[in-house]
């Protein structure tokens, strides 16, 4: 059956065409009697192709044939992705990036639902934080959908959704925050290396690896972790709508979906096709159409972004949220 919409962007993309294809003949045929007649037929016909994508761009605008956006969560979730344009190493997730794509899904009036694909290990705190609170925000349903992994701050962020689904094999929990430091104290007195303190604040330098830690500061840090880990469980507990005791008995161990389902992890367990039925039995159509919203970036930085095809490591994730100190934390 055919939209009105069909029709709409059909007559746009027609109606741009004829006209850049006229524009096209009118500047390279007819008008410069120097062209040769061959040259100015090559221009105009790739002036009318050129015509063709603004006017299918245009039409896409005006008369958009998807309801669903698609948003990805994928690899370690850091605040900038973790690396340059074109990096050496696997990036991860540019938390703002993220939160601008869910935020442009949300202002677009075609947009009735938002699916939050996951398949992250975890990672920063806040960055974390950020996308729950835009999933939060938006105005309609929202799915996450764990594929591989949903682990960690994977699972912070979906906390933010309406619901949770999962495979029978995927990975979801650890429902924790970690921090280290490295001590290389005893490595420095083997090569001749010293730590000299210069700091203001009694606890500006806790963490140094040049030196070994003190028992004040060794407690300091917990409490660290144990705020962080506090308010995770709270955002989880509030969100997911369950017990703050039973997210703590967890003690951040990972389950496979079935599991994860079993113990109210996890809302539905599914495939991708049987979350489409379900999104279009909410939004009360036939079938939905789901538009994948990525960041707008420039072209090198989209040519970097290919570059994320490497497989990272199970775990959790990165979270250097105290870099500065050789102190890290994670989710």
């Amino acid at each position: 059956m055919v939209s009105t919409a069909d029709v709409g962007r059909l007559a746009v993309v027609t109606l741009g065409a004829v006209l850049f294809a006229a524009a096209g003949v009118g500047l390279f045929v007819v008008y410069p009697e120097t062209l040769s007649d061959l040259f100015g037929i090559a221009f105009a016909i790739v002036v009318a192709l050129v015509g063709l994508r603004i006017a299918g761009n245009v039409a896409a605008s005006l008369f958009p044939d998807y309801d669903v956006a698609e948003v990805a969560v994928e690899g370690p979730i850091t605040r900038d992705g973790g690396g340059g344009p074109l990096p050496q190493n696997p990036r991860g997730t540019p938390a703002d990036d993220i939160v601008e794509q869910i935020d442009r899904a949300d202002d677009d009036g075609a947009v009735d639902a938002l699916l939050l694909k996951l398949n992250t290990p975890g990672g920063e705190v806040v960055p974390s934080d950020d996308i729950r609170l835009a999933a939060e925000r938006f105005d309609g349903p929202t799915i996450a959908y764990a594929t591989d992994v949903c682990a960690s701050g994977g699972y912070w962020i979906a906390s933010g959704c309406d619901e949770l689904w999962a495979r029978d094999g995927s990975i979801v929990g650890s429902i924790g925050v970690i921090g280290s430091r490295v001590n290389a104290s005893e490595l420095a007195d083997k090569v001749g290396l010293s730590y000299e303190r210069f700091a203001a604040g009694e606890y500006k330098d806790a963490g140094t690896p040049l030196k070994d830690l003190e028992d004040d500061e060794r407690e300091y840090l917990q409490g660290l972790i144990d705020d962080y880990y506090d308010t995770f469980v709270e955002r989880v507990s509030e969100g997911r709508d369950m017990d703050a005791e039973f997210v703590r008995d967890t003690e951040a161990r990972i389950y496979l979906g079935e599991s994860a389902h079993e113990l109210g992890l996890v809302d539905e367990l599914g495939t991708r096709r049987e979350i489409e039925e379900e999104l279009a039995d909410r939004l009360e159509t036939d079938e939905v159409a789901i538009e994948e919203f990525e960041p707008e970036r420039p072209l090198m930085a989209r040519v970097g972004a290919g570059a994320r095809t490497v497989a990272y490591a199970f775990g959790a994730g990165l979270a250097g949220i105290a870099a500065e100190r050789e102190f890290r934390l994670r989710t």
